[in-house]
């Protein structure tokens, strides 16, 4: 399980002394606990344990790439350096992502499937492959072979 991962890492960069890694994993912990929590008051159902962990580190990769971007284009490479960082550690856990040619391929099987043909499926084009390839795919590299797929 990604969990047990992520803790067994936890340790072995403490015992190591890395302190950039062992902050960046704690964080890591800390939200994954943060939607434990969160899942255990709503009244949504929980899902599997590591695509909630999955889902987790996508979301913090994300916003990792967003704040790089930011960064760079604010000229602080220095704190662009170090969500660099972070991001290549909340990497190691994620499950390997589709390349493009396999996101072309999952797309056209889904649009044979639905039998899209305008730009006007693509919401069922986009539901069909965020339920069966979700955890990975890059929805934004996704979304935008879609549009070019049915337009």
């Amino acid at each position: 399980m990604i969990r047990d991962d992520i803790k067994s890492a936890t340790i072995t960069a403490m015992k190591a002394k890395e302190k950039e890694r062992t902050a960046t994993l704690r964080q890591i912990s800390a939200k994954i606990k943060d939607k434990d929590i969160e899942l255990r008051t709503s009244s949504k159902e929980a899902p599997e344990d590591d695509e909630l962990v999955t889902q987790v580190l996508l979301k913090m990769a994300k916003q990792r790439r967003e704040s790089i971007a930011m960064y760079n284009d604010g000229g602080r490479e220095e704190l662009a350096a170090a969500e660099s960082a972070e991001l290549v550690i909340i990497e190691e856990f994620l499950p390997q992502m589709m390349d493009e040619a396999a996101t072309k391929a999952a797309i056209e099987a889904i649009k044979a499937d639905v039998g899209a043909e305008s730009i006007k499926d693509m919401g069922k084009v986009m539901g069909q492959l965020k339920a069966k390839h979700g955890n990975e795919l890059d929805m934004g590299l996704a979304s935008g072979l879609v549009k070019a797929a049915l337009t």
